[in-house]
């Protein structure tokens, strides 16, 4: 029997047709993201990114790691994903022996390379528990992850959890709503793409990955549909019409993939392996014939790539606006400190005058001659004096009575 050809990698099938804009205009947005991620709730700036949204076990991780071509995600049959993941894709060249060196970097962990994907996957699930606790917690704190590999399409990716019902562990009674709000506080921002993720045995019209999208993109412009677990289906029904987008239309449309399932995870099959069944999968069934383009790991990477690039040229020029406003706001702020210096001395009388404008900006504000004071509502030592004088009063009021 003749051996079967090795599935070619995301970046291997798409290198050709990839954007070569996307090595440049990547990086840059994935280094201002980095940036803004330490500088917490105080950056305003929105940038472009994908949301990958899903209920739980519909098959994101599968996506995810067949787009890296390694196993590097937590796995298991509950709830994986506990805090948002910043996937950062970047491609780089082979050596010139033809050798190729696949690591990854976490934004906490900076200089610290990992070679060993196995411990990329330890490294999330002891920070997962380290911020949200052992117990099935989730929180909104993201882990930043940059995989460097010849096998990868420039992608940035935000792996939210997976959308659940009942509570287990620790989670609270209240637990879907949670994890709905947080991805809604993703997938509502205009410049953010949504690859919403559907199993293909499920009935698409009851999706959970669709219904938000639905409701944060109600045009459809900014929502990418892909369909899991295609070798599932039941006897006698196959997915073409949904990759059609005839059930559900999308403007972007719809890529069709093949999962590994927990048999093959717990075999240990690799993701390269993976994708050569794939790729055997579609070449076997004629009905998705004329559906290149929308079936296939490589496919989807292909799209997210372009789609990705295109959406950055399109909110390039407002971005570049804001910044350049915030730019401007911020040197006027550092110009008001006064000139920094190198010496101690220079640097103790700057902190002193420093210190000196607050203390005078606070005494303004309680004596009520800040000029930035409202008047519509009461503030400074007004409000403190009501607080005194009404809502301290009658709390010892009713303590003492």
């Amino acid at each position: 029997m003749a051996e079967e050809p090795a599935a070619p990698s995301p970046s291997q099938s798409t290198s050709s047709s990839a954007s070569p804009l996307g090595h440049s205009v990547i990086p840059i947005v994935n280094k201002l993201q980095d940036i803004f991620a330490q500088l917490g709730s105080q950056s305003t700036i929105e940038l472009p990114q994908v949301a990958v949204v899903g209920s739980q076990s519909s098959g994101k991780s599968s996506v995810l790691e067949a787009l890296v071509g390694r196993d590097f995600l937590p796995r298991g049959s509950e709830i994986c994903t506990r805090r948002p993941l910043v996937l950062q894709l970047l491609q780089t060249k082979r050596k010139p022996d033809g050798t190729e060196e696949e690591y990854g970097e976490f934004l906490h962990l900076p200089g610290k390379r990992f070679h060993d994907f196995s411990e990329i996957r330890r490294e999330i699930e002891a920070e997962t528990d380290k911020e949200a606790g052992g117990n099935k917690g989730v929180i909104d704190k993201q882990i930043r992850l940059k995989i460097f590999s010849p096998n990868v399409l420039d992608i940035t990716l935000v792996d939210l959890p997976g959308l659940t019902k009942v509570p287990v562990g620790d989670q609270p009674s209240d637990i879907e709503a949670r994890i709905r709000t947080m991805i809604m506080s993703y997938i509502k921002i205009p410049s953010c793409l949504i690859l919403a993720v559907s199993p293909a045995n499920a009935d698409l019209a009851n999706s959970d990955a669709l219904q938000m999208a639905g409701m944060a993109d109600p045009d459809g412009h900014r929502t990418i549909g892909v369909i899991t677990k295609l070798d599932i289906m039941d006897r006698g029904t196959d997915a073409r019409n949904l990759l059609l987008g005839k059930v559900i239309p999308l403007r972007l449309g719809y890529v069709g993939v093949v999962n590994r399932s927990q048999e093959d995870i717990i075999l240990n099959r690799s993701v390269k392996d993976a994708l050569v069944a794939e790729e055997k999968f579609f070449r076997s069934r004629p009905v998705y014939n004329g559906l290149a383009d929308r079936c296939g790991i490589p496919q989807l990477a292909k799209k997210l790539n372009q789609i990705l690039v295109q959406h950055i040229k399109a909110v390039l020029p407002g971005l570049k606006s804001r910044i350049s406003s915030a730019l401007v706001s911020v040197a006027k702020e550092h110009a008001s400190y006064g000139e920094i210096t190198e010496s101690k001395a220079g640097q103790g009388a700057l902190l002193l005058n420093i210190l000196s404008k607050y203390s005078e900006a606070f005494s303004s504000m309680v004596e009520g001659k800040n000029e930035e004071m409202s008047t519509a509502e009461l503030s400074g030592g007004a409000r403190i004096h009501y607080i005194f004088q009404s809502i301290f009063v009658k709390s010892l009021e009713v303590c003492l009575f």
